[in-house]
């Protein structure tokens, strides 16, 4: 007997743990693309798992926390512009009461930088937010490191 209240309590115990486990609907991926000797371009591409989506850079107060990306300052590189997104899906969200526009599946953003060194390493961090029908997850912060040769 003692046996088997053991078998069923490592059984719900694994069980359990299973679902706790937290989720991340969202992995990061980075390359880097010299365009010329003195730019690059960098790609910041976020693949996202089915009913997810992340935010626009380009959300109004109120909403949801939009992407953000900030660049570690070095001598190495300068940044040319601002970070680039593709057109956005943008909907009326009941939860935040106003129209948001967001990314499904996947989206890469794009940053040119001007090379002041041959070869180099852009660091960051993205900070972002994920959301489905049924709940948002609290806003995370992943810090990046491309190599552009």
């Amino acid at each position: 007997m003692k046996k088997i209240t053991l078998a069923l309590s490592m059984v719900l115990f694994t069980v359990a743990a299973a679902f706790a486990q937290i989720e991340k609907p969202v992995t990061w991926s980075y390359a880097a693309k010299k365009v010329s000797k003195t730019e690059a371009v960098l790609y910041l591409k976020a693949t996202i798992d089915d009913r997810w989506h992340i935010y626009s850079q380009n959300v109004k107060d109120g909403g949801p926390v939009k992407t953000t990306f900030a660049f570690s300052p070095s001598k190495d590189f300068s940044l040319i512009g601002k970070t680039a997104e593709p057109k956005a899906i943008t909907k009326y969200e009941d939860t935040f009461k106003m129209n948001v526009s967001f990314f499904e599946k996947s989206v890469v953003f794009t940053q040119k930088v001007k090379l002041n060194k041959a070869t180099t390493t852009v660091k960051g961090k993205v900070e972002f937010m994920v959301c489905n029908d049924r709940q948002c997850l609290p806003p995370e912060e992943v810090q990046f490191s491309i190599p552009v040769k």
